[in-house]
């Protein structure tokens, strides 16, 4: 059945395979350490991303305070120069 020829074949086989699978091991495990590698600098973008993210959202809160104040010293001024405006109810109309 198994003849000194077959066997050292067989090992042969066996031994291809086995160097086949340890060179895919390797290469899967350094895509999987370019993968982790990937992973961080995605991770560190995403984090000066969010940071930019949240300082542009307080210099839009910023800006809609100071506006918003504006707004009020307008409205401000507007009644300032209505109450000088208002004609003195004693004084004749011509």
């Amino acid at each position: 059945m198994w003849d000194d020829r077959s066997w050292a074949r067989g090992w042969t086989l066996a031994r291809a395979q086995f160097d086949a699978l340890i060179d895919e091991r390797d290469c899967l495990r350094d895509q999987l350490e370019a993968t982790r590698q990937s992973l961080q600098d995605s991770n560190a973008a995403l984090r000066e991303v969010t940071e930019a993210l949240h300082e542009l959202k307080a210099a839009v809160i910023a800006r809609w305070d100071a506006e918003r104040r504006v707004a009020e010293l307008h409205r401000e001024r507007e009644i300032a120069r209505a109450q000088a405006a208002e004609r003195d109810p004693n004084l004749l109309l011509n």
